[in-house]
């Protein structure tokens, strides 16, 4: 079973699967452990991740990126409209009211829902997963901003369903990085100890997040969270592009705004700069080659500027971090550590005012872009079978208050209750208790819309029903189970009856039923990726075959190149190259796989006899090396050199006839090749060389090998005997010191003493 957590962000993507040695962030095809969340849509297939990145500029009508925001918003939604205009793709309006995306895909206009986008990019990811795990991916954990609401949150899950994944839990980001920092600590307090406070700061591209977690021995507990939802880098990407528009436009006259193309390479030239100004405080060039109308532009700007200019975006950094420390009633001093995440983090001056606000040095343990994943890869390891993690609860909280309201029975008139506070546990139930005598409907809503991110307060309507009165009339009891789920839904997850009896109280299940409308047509949208991916894949199959004739038609004219004339083979070759490039640009997959195999057909013998013109030398040379071998044995036996004196004569002349025929046979092939026009077949191919070279080896290797016969001994004669004196030696000396008693070893020779 796989374990695997998706960061899913405004503009990249990370993931991080989880292995026997621990958490591990994945890279996609092109060895970067970041994909960018684009998706691109071109006349035959389609394009995600990092290869849609690169048609940002040359399809960026086509070319969908930024498109998180738009989760469960309604193609009327006030935030829609203001950033339609600035978007170089269009925006349209889905039969459902939700926004949809307008492309050409196919040769055909289409329009996409944001949830179908989405399950594009996770089913890349998916596959990206898969590839790095080499096994099905199913289960995971997704990344959400923490002010998510209820609509965009089913809209998420909604898109995981599509792209056939099983979404265990939406996990809000910087809940994701809490866990990912205090799961591994070894000093945390114990339960009953006052707990670890450290406060995380997430500025990513297009959201600001911070969140204050208490931290106690395996126990992870979320305090508070704020945010802007609407503070990223792209805020400071758009006061650059601001800038140097301007500038262009008095420097070079130049309207760059009027051109999207240009306009998406000034963004990607700005977000470079911006990046370089982060670690660089002196003047810095922008440079662009053609930008418009065949004019080089050239800018510089140093951080000071550029800080300068951002003063009113660095001035929003503070309220969120304010904001979450007086909900949690907590002062500088309680904040044990802070942490910061999110590429926007990285600038110095964001920096200083976090650092600043806090009055402490800010701690950067975790990898600024991956910690997301690396939370999301570890809770899912926690609620997934497959793995055993230590015991870590997280308990996250509700981001806005929820209320419910019904047609009251007793009064005339609409009552309301608040069921979850705003920063109340999560996930979480409750049962509330109505008496009623007939089916009546609940309204959930958000009762703080001023803080809310989002145009409608509403989030659905449910209707409980089979409601009767008690058999004496009365109103039932009725007792209705509210929930925030784990991805921080909320839902009315049951109804009961309960049933006055003498006995003993029973209570009957009932049914409850959502009446919002659904955002999308699920069914249709889960038919259309499997006809896409069917797509990207006759088209990759259709590509590659064209590539097998392209890289055929190089490697065989390179083979011909300067060796062999130009015959009909050359001419096709030279024929099929420029059809390449003409009518061939655009053909069906079979038709490249016929035309390669008439290639094939003329050119499998001119590629048999190139193989032949490489690897005859090569058989001739070691023919040559065993002749010469064995031609100086021979001639070492004719002079009675001793180690071949032993052998037989007759065998000799045998092995000395073969290596005459053999060198006869070979001059005799290699002088007629010589004649041999190299658009011809061979003379003699490779393959019999060495079955010659085999032969003569067979024959003459074991008579020039054979080993010299043993000479034995006479059984009567003995060996020199060694023992005794050699050459007349005397043998005194050795008797002498024989005749001595040398002393024990390790034992000392006592003095001679007189006994009593």
């Amino acid at each position: 079973m796989s374990v695997v957590g998706f960061d899913v962000g405004f503009m990249n993507c990370y993931i991080a699967v989880a292995r026997a040695g621990g958490i591990e962030t994945v890279a996609n095809e092109y060895s970067d452990r970041c994909t960018p969340a684009c998706v691109s849509f071109g006349p035959r297939n389609r394009s995600i991740g990092a290869a849609a990145k690169s048609q940002v500029v040359t399809n960026c009508k086509n070319t969908v990126q930024g498109f998180k925001h738009f989760h469960g918003r309604a193609f009327t939604d006030p935030f829609v409209q203001s950033v339609k205009s600035s978007l170089v793709y269009e925006l349209s309006q889905m039969p459902t009211g939700t926004t949809g995306i307008k492309v050409m895909y196919m040769e055909e206009e289409k329009v996409f829902s944001i949830e179908q986008i989405t399950a594009m990019l996770l089913t890349k990811l998916k596959e990206t997963a898969e590839s790095a795990l080499k096994k099905p991916v199913a289960d995971c954990v997704i990344s959400v901003p923490s002010f998510y609401t209820d609509a965009e949150r089913r809209s998420v899950v909604d898109a995981a369903q599509i792209a056939g994944l099983n979404c265990l839990r939406l996990m809000n980001e910087t809940t994701a990085v809490a866990l990912a920092y205090g799961i591994y600590k070894q000093d945390l307090p114990a339960p009953e100890e006052k707990p670890k406070v450290v406060a995380f700061v997430d500025l990513g591209h297009s959201g600001y997040q911070v969140s204050v977690c208490a931290f106690n021995k395996g126990k992870l507990k979320v305090l508070a969270t704020a945010f802007d939802s609407h503070l990223g880098g792209k805020d400071f990407d758009e006061v650059l592009v601001n800038h140097f528009c301007e500038e262009f436009g008095k420097k070079y006259k130049l309207d760059v705004k009027s051109k999207p193309r240009a306009l998406v390479r000034l963004y990607q030239e700005c977000e470079k700069l911006k990046k370089l100004m982060s670690a660089n405080s002196s003047d810095l060039p922008l440079n662009i080659e053609c930008f418009m109308n065949d004019i080089d532009v050239t800018g510089k700007l140093n951080r000071g500027q550029f800080e300068e200019m951002c003063a009113d975006i660095l001035a929003r950094v503070e309220a969120p971090l304010r904001s979450i420390m007086e909900q949690a009633n907590l002062k500088n001093e309680d904040i044990c550590a802070v942490e910061i995440v999110g590429g926007a983090s990285r600038i110095p001056a964001v920096k200083e005012r976090i650092s600043k606000f806090f009055g402490k040095e800010l701690s950067m343990t975790l990898n600024a872009d991956e910690a997301v994943a690396r939370g999301c890869a570890l809770q899912c390891a926690i609620l997934s079978p497959a793995f055993k993690v230590r015991e870590f609860s997280i308990t996250d909280v509700v981001p806005y208050p929820i209320s419910l309201k019904w047609n009251s029975a007793a009064e005339d008139g609409i009552s309301d209750c608040e069921v979850f506070p705003k920063n109340h546990a999560a996930p979480f139930s409750k049962v509330l208790t109505f008496y009623r005598r007939e089916p009546f409907s609940l309204e959930a809503y958000y009762n703080s819309p001023t803080d809310l991110p989002y145009p409608d307060p509403t989030i659905g309507q449910y209707m409980i029903q089979k409601v009767v009165p008690q058999a004496t009339g009365e109103s039932s009891k009725v007792k209705v189970k509210v929930r925030i789920n784990i991805h921080g839904i909320f839902s009315v997850s049951s109804a009961s009856l309960v049933e006055l009896q003498k006995p003993e109280e029973g209570e009957e299940p009932m049914d409850t039923e959502q009446t919002s409308s659904p955002t999308a047509e699920k069914e249709e949208e889960v038919l259309n990726p499997g006809k896409m991916i069917m797509q990207d894949k006759l088209e990759k199959e259709r590509n590659d075959a064209k590539n097998n004739v392209e890289e055929y038609v190089y490697d065989m004219r390179d083979k011909l190149h300067g060796m062999f004339e130009k015959d009909a083979f050359s001419l096709k070759l030279e024929d099929t190259e420029n059809w390449l490039y003409e009518d061939g640009e655009d053909q069906p997959k079979q038709v490249y796989i016929d035309r390669l195999a008439d290639l094939k057909k003329l050119g499998q013998p001119v590629q048999d006899r190139y193989s032949e013109y490489e690897e005859r030398p090569k058989a001739f040379e070691e023919l040559g090396k065993q002749l010469q071998q064995y031609m100086k044995i021979v001639e070492a036996f004719k002079m009675k050199d001793e180690p071949y004196d032993h052998l037989d004569e007759a065998e000799v002349q045998k092995v000395d006839k073969m290596v005459g025929e053999v060198m006869i046979w070979m001059n005799s092939k290699m002088n007629q090749q010589s004649k041999q026009s190299l658009n011809v077949d061979p003379v003699v191919k490779a393959a019999e060389i060495i079955a010659k070279t085999r032969e003569l080896f067979s024959t003459c290797n074991p008579i020039v090998t054979k080993p010299k016969p043993k000479v034995e001994l006479p059984k009567d004669e003995k060996p020199a005997e060694q023992n005794g004196p050699v050459n007349g030696q005397e043998s005194t000396e050795a008797e002498a010191g024989a005749n001595e008693k040398v002393p024990a070893e390790g034992t000392n020779s006592k003095p001679e003493m007189d006994l009593d």
